[in-house]
């Protein structure tokens, strides 16, 4: 079976909770999407207004603040919010991408050539078991051990080979707090799984992104030669070809919803997930504006017809709070009308003390 790329794009839509949005809870939102992009820290606060029919900030706060949920390294070596459940059991499963990142795709490895990883693992882990450490009060520690090394690159060494946690207040809306660092077994008071196999992991990521190839499931992992891993799963999975005749791979019951079925705008945090989870971002970056939307991915963006269609920030003044939307190309009056009630309605999120609102279009 061939699927064509908007059918591709509403099943994206669908899965990511995009095209409607959904009655999850956000612990539940939260595992179906396999983790959320988080080093902007109130990124995933957008990302789930975006998805949820009813959405408080608080009830994201109270699940860092009880560690239900973390922020921490993961699929590609970069900051994910997840719930403490799946931190335990990925985190095993991307460890290889952490010390890969180290020792190759960081200058940690090769400013650190010739250090006792053991023993500099052993005493992070000794100093962090004591309080939550920033980085600097982290290397500041550590240099005793390698005085003669950068101590910021001996505590980023931990940080990347260590399973480790940002604590709160960092990431709690309306918080704010340097990035301080915990094991993830000394926060979560458990034991990492010992299973490292990413059968699941895979299973996972197609259900909420799929249907994908193995090189999509490798641009959003990290994982390297998953291709044996997809083979061994194929009698649970099926298979169809994209319009260029290369083969995807899907869950049996991942929803492929009409092409037809409409796809109001909405509004993504910084480097959200949905916008970078494949090798061949087509299906939700127009072919033309991938190099500009890669660029500026450090921007919150917006979907209009479920594709990329421009940027957008928040300028709060002592009572005005202004939405700028900055257009990747011409919008039509009806994408314009949709996007400043949609954006109305952010900035009710945002913004919920401002006396007034108020929607600007780039260059108008």
């Amino acid at each position: 079976m061939v699927i064509g790329q908007r059918a591709l794009n509403r099943a994206l839509l669908e899965r990511q909770l995009l095209l409607r949005r959904s009655a999850l809870s956000v612990h539940e939102t939260i595992e179906h999407l396999v983790g959320m992009q988080a080093q902007v820290p109130n990124a995933p606060y957008v990302g789930l207004w975006s998805r949820l029919s009813e959405f408080e900030p608080s009830a994201l706060a109270d699940l860092l603040t009880s560690r239900h949920a973390v922020r921490g390294p993961m699929m590609r070596a970069t900051l994910h919010l997840v719930t403490a459940r799946d931190c335990l059991r990925l985190r095993p499963v991307v460890q290889s991408v952490l010390e890969r990142g180290f020792a190759s795709g960081s200058p940690f490895g090769r400013q650190l050539r010739g250090v006792d990883l053991e023993a500099l693992i052993a005493a992070g882990r000794i100093a962090l078991r004591e309080r939550p450490l920033t980085r600097a009060e982290l290397g500041t520690q550590l240099s005793v051990l390698s005085p003669e090394r950068n101590a910021l690159s001996l505590a980023y060494a931990v940080t990347y080979l260590v399973p480790l946690v940002q604590v709160p207040p960092r990431g709690v809306w309306g918080a704010s707090g340097q990035a301080r660092w915990a094991t993830v077994e000394d926060w979560l008071e458990e034991p990492m799984s010992s299973d490292d196999s990413p059968d699941a992991l895979v299973l996972r990521y197609l259900a909420a992104f799929g249907p994908a190839t193995v090189g999509d499931i490798q641009a959003w992992s990290g994982l390297a030669g998953l291709a044996p891993t997809v083979d061994g799963l194929r009698p649970r999975l099926r298979a169809f070809r994209d319009e260029g005749g290369v083969e995807l791979l899907d869950v049996p019951d991942g929803p492929l919803p009409d092409t037809d079925t409409p796809a109001l705008p909405r509004f993504l945090p910084e480097f959200d997930n949905v916008l970078i989870a494949h090798a061949d971002r087509s299906r939700i970056i127009p072919s033309v504006l991938r190099d500009r939307v890669i660029a500026d991915l450090g921007h919150p963006m917006f979907l209009v017809d479920g594709s990329t269609a421009g940027t957008w920030r928040v300028r709060r003044g002592d009572a005005l709070a202004t939405l700028e939307l900055t257009p990747f190309g011409r919008l039509d009056a009806d994408d314009r009308d949709a996007l400043v009630d949609e954006g109305l309605r952010l900035l009710a999120f945002i913004a919920p003390h401002a006396t007034a609102s108020e929607v600007r279009f780039g260059g108008d």
